[in-house]
């Protein structure tokens, strides 16, 4: 295989992208610098992870290639096993008692929980009347829409609605969201930016994080969210996530428009990788959570190849529950990915492929293990449920930790 040379920002060998890949990757360029020159210079870090994910064409998320399974970059837990969905239908179909019968996706990639979702729905009668997916990228529609074509309760929408009763359900959806890159000096805390780099021959040759050296309202609110951040070291860098906080509030006064329309209940599930905030900003943790992923391979360089690898952060769940209940909603769990499936009824649902198919129970069983195991997805990944006019069965508190919040 071939691959790419170390660039200065880090030293890494990584399979090199075609030369098509390349080019999308040359053009993405350009205009970022171009955005640069437009705005005298630099760009907070979170506009620059915008336009490397969400650019029309060219952006991670929004351009043509191929994000997940063995010929992508990542493996979710949907792709990993289909018993993913059918746990996550099984939960609907208890607390489609308090709401509408009715889902909603934000982040639905692929399609392919939305079709095991589906799918569980059908075989196992569970009354789903719609299931909404949020997209904006015209290219992943495209994908949804041919994987399920055989589902008429599936509907589009490109933008959030005023008011949803039903089921909100968001599996790494919150870590691709822009992030704000902050870090603490002697003169205190400091917003980055990305500037574009200049060569020794004074032409462009890349970006690089500069300080932006204001202190705005907006600056200093967003530091709320570090816990003791005055006493945290000089030199720590890290996120903040002013996206993803209104991201929840909007969801929030969605649901609670909802509820207060229809009456019926409203609940927001969130599936990802991440901390409480007291854990999220340790001190030993100086260097933030921002992470790349480019052919399965991690590494910290945002500014490699920008719109042909992903970049995250891992989730403030302190901060998304805190909007939240602000705006309204009950928190009603926070668990591990492994104490959610194991209270919506993984277990029973992997029980029905009989032992004996060993062709079909080995695969699912490790599929399963994967998913609950602590050394995998069982402790890395957390559920955060929060909702209005809903209660959550029993089951599902067995394992509760709001109190680590």
């Amino acid at each position: 295989m071939q691959k790419l040379n170390p660039t200065p920002n880090h030293q890494l060998s990584l399979p090199i992208p075609s030369d098509d890949a390349q080019l999308v990757s040359r053009q993405l360029e350009t205009l970022i610098h171009a955005e640069i020159a437009a705005c005298h210079g630099v760009i907070p870090f979170s506009r620059y992870m915008e336009m490397a994910l969400y650019t029309p064409r060219l952006g991670y998320y929004s351009g043509g290639s191929v994000k997940l399974g063995a010929d992508g970059d990542f493996t979710t837990a949907p792709e990993m096993s289909s018993l993913f969905g059918a746990t996550l239908a099984q939960v609907a179909q208890q607390l489609f008692t308090q709401s509408a019968p009715e889902i909603m996706e934000f982040g639905a990639g692929s399609g392919k929980l939305a079709f095991d979702i589906l799918s569980e729905c059908q075989q196992s009668q569970i009354p789903l009347r719609r299931y909404f997916i949020v997209e904006l990228s015209g290219e992943l529609r495209a994908r949804q829409e041919e994987r399920l074509k055989d589902f008429p309760q599936v509907v589009w929408l490109s933008k959030m609605p005023t008011a949803f009763s039903g089921i909100v359900i968001g599996n790494e959806v919150l870590d691709a969201m822009p992030v704000e890159l902050v870090c603490k000096s002697e003169q205190g805390w400091t917003r980055l930016g990305v500037s574009s780099e200049m060569s020794s021959t004074a032409s462009i040759s890349g970006f690089k994080l500069v300080s932006m050296d204001e202190a705005t309202d907006q600056h200093v609110a967003l530091l709320t969210q570090i816990p003791d951040a005055a006493a945290l070291p000089n030199g720590y860098l890290t996120e903040v996530h002013p996206i993803e906080i209104g991201f929840m509030r909007s969801i929030a006064t969605m649901l609670m428009a909802g509820h207060a329309e229809s009456g019926q209940g409203g609940v927001a599930i969130w599936l990802d990788y991440g901390f409480p905030a007291h854990e999220y900003y340790l001190p030993q943790r100086d260097q933030g959570t921002l992470m790349c992923h480019y052919r399965h391979h991690a590494h910290p360089d945002p500014f490699y190849l920008p719109g042909l690898q992903d970049i995250t952060a891992h989730v403030d769940f302190t901060a998304v529950a805190i909007a939240g209940v602000e705006a309204g909603l009950d928190l009603l769990s926070y668990t591990s990915q492994a104490g959610f499936l194991l209270g919506g009824g993984i277990t029973e649902v992997l029980a029905r492929i009989p032992a004996e198919d060993s062709r079909r129970y080995l695969p699912a069983s490790n599929a399963v293990q994967k998913l609950l195991s602590p050394a995998e997805m069982g402790e890395l990944f957390k559920v955060l449920i929060l909702g209005t006019g809903v209660a959550l069965p029993e089951a599902l508190l067995q394992h509760d930790r709001s109190h680590r919040l």
